[in-house]
């Protein structure tokens, strides 16, 4: 009897180890993780759309990037230039009238002297021409120069006025001249450089033989 009670003791025991074990291998294989099947073709769309949003947000990036802005130079930013600079000038031009070899308008470095406007006038007519001008002066921008130095046997108060070295208001003093025959008058010398005879004044626009009349023994060379 006992015998019989130990034996169905161990056959329960083993029927609830088998139980058991079924059971484990049960929820084991419920833990299993579950393999799908996924299309190539849905793989590269999802890569497509991946690399489509990369590119994007890179674009944006930089797009919004911190742009550095050049210094605007006087003349883009239309500030004149004259304004932007106001450094002194380097060049003067003189008006150098008289008795050089070339009268007219001069360009030269600025403190230059009046010697130096005079060669580039081309020199004195005259040797003496120098006597009645300081050459040392030193130049100033829009000066006029007036060579009128004496020729041999001329006097000093010789009232007629120098047809080379006479300006504008000199001649506007003489009779029968104003001011637009006076300009005329130097302009026709500065084109020809020189009157060489008091004849030549007849060469000179609104000069005819009766303003001439009355001009001749008023003027010299």
């Amino acid at each position: 009897m006992r015998r019989s009670a130990e034996m169905s003791f161990v056959v329960q025991q083993r029927l609830r180890s088998l139980v058991g074990s079924r059971d484990t291998e049960s929820v084991a294989d419920n833990s299993e993780p579950a393999f799908f099947d996924v299309d190539p073709r849905t793989t590269r769309s999802v890569a497509r759309v991946v690399v489509a949003i990369v590119l994007l947000v890179g674009v944006a990036v930089w797009l919004n990037r911190p742009v550095e802005v050049p210094a605007l130079s006087p003349i883009a930013s239309g500030i004149p230039l004259q304004a932007a600079s106001q450094g002194p000038a380097t060049t003067v031009v003189v008006d150098v009238e008289g008795d050089v070899r070339k009268p007219g308008l001069v360009t030269l470095p600025s403190g230059s002297r009046v010697a130096d406007a005079i060669v580039a006038a081309g020199g004195f007519v005259r040797k003496d021409a120098s006597q009645s001008i300081n050459l040392a002066a030193r130049l100033e921008d829009g000066q006029q120069i007036v060579v009128g130095g004496l020729a041999a046997g001329e006097s000093a108060s010789d009232p007629r006025v120098s047809l080379n070295s006479a300006t504008v208001s000199d001649f506007d003093t003489l009779p029968g001249v104003g001011p637009v025959l006076a300009g005329r008058i130097v302009a026709w010398r500065t084109e020809h450089q020189r009157f060489t005879s008091i004849d030549e004044l007849q060469e000179v626009p609104g000069i005819g033989p009766k303003v001439f009349a009355n001009l001749k023994d008023l003027v010299r060379l």
